[in-house]
């Protein structure tokens, strides 16, 4: 029996509403969760705003906080990250987020071996397991698609994850994009903790050329499959949140973007 599909909002989607306004959004559109970021200007975390008013502003509409995005590069561990995390981790508990999306380094210029970037991955999970225990949250691991992304696949996170003894603080991010990006077919729905949807509809860009740029809501022209890789997954026992994640400016520009969202939601619900 599949899971029926749960939607949530990341505030990419709408970057530039007010918190308030997104969380009223998300109410509008049946969507009882929503994801926070650190990484946009003007917005929670960097614009300063308490933790504790956040959860406010959830609570009163019924809302849950499932993450906070994100701990960067979370692999490249050293006393910057350390003190990020510990940050992160604070606000996370305090704005009662269930965990912390973490991203692997993804620029150019990295000289490291695999051996290198495994060894690096482990050391940052078995630094990051007892916060996350203290804290009381969940570390969400998401590898990124891209080509100089040091952590691509699912695979490679799973394995590090279960070498450091953190199952019972880590899970996996599958998101749609990067799945496809990485050309990965394995799933891990028992250890997925989250999804992130997004649709590309350019069918003539290079697979290697995608960028996050070109990230829009899922609708008839998706390129990505997501409507296949949800079905998957919730075939094979995820049933958790599908949360809309698109970058591109196009969806980030719409008179509409609720009504946009509602069509999204609608394309996927169909039989």
């Amino acid at each position: 029996m599949k899971s029926p599909l749960r939607f949530a909002l990341n505030r990419m989607v709408a970057p530039d509403l007010a918190l308030a306004d997104f969380i009223q959004m998300a109410k509008a559109l049946k969507c009882d969760a929503i994801e926070i970021r650190n990484d946009l200007k003007n917005r929670e975390i960097e614009y300063g705003m308490p933790a504790t008013r956040v959860r406010e502003l959830c609570a009163a509409q019924g809302i849950t906080v499932l993450s906070i995005n994100a701990l960067y590069p979370f692999d490249v561990w050293n006393d910057e990250r350390r003190a990020q995390a510990l940050e992160l981790a604070t606000y996370a508990r305090e704005c009662g987020a269930q965990g912390l999306v973490m991203c692997p380094f993804n620029e150019p210029g990295d000289t490291r071996t695999d051996a290198q970037r495994a060894a690096a991955l482990r050391t940052a999970l078995s630094e990051l397991a007892p916060i996350l225990r203290e804290y009381g949250i969940l570390g969400f691991v998401e590898p990124l698609g891209f080509e100089v992304s040091a952590l691509r696949r699912k695979r490679v996170a799973v394995e590090a994850i279960k070498s450091i003894g953190g199952l019972d603080v880590f899970r996996v991010v599958h998101d749609t994009f990067h799945h496809h990006l990485a050309g990965e077919h394995e799933f891990f729905p028992e250890l997925t903790g989250l999804v992130h949807i997004s649709g590309v509809e350019d069918r003539e860009a290079p697979l290697n050329a995608i960028s996050d740029g070109h990230r829009v809501l899922v609708g008839e022209g998706d390129i990505l499959g997501n409507a296949a890789q949800i079905d998957t997954l919730l075939s094979t026992g995820y049933s958790g949140y599908l949360s809309f994640e698109p970058f591109a400016e196009s969806v980030h520009g719409l008179a509409d973007i609720q009504q946009a969202l509602g069509a999204s939601i609608a394309h996927l619900q169909k039989p």
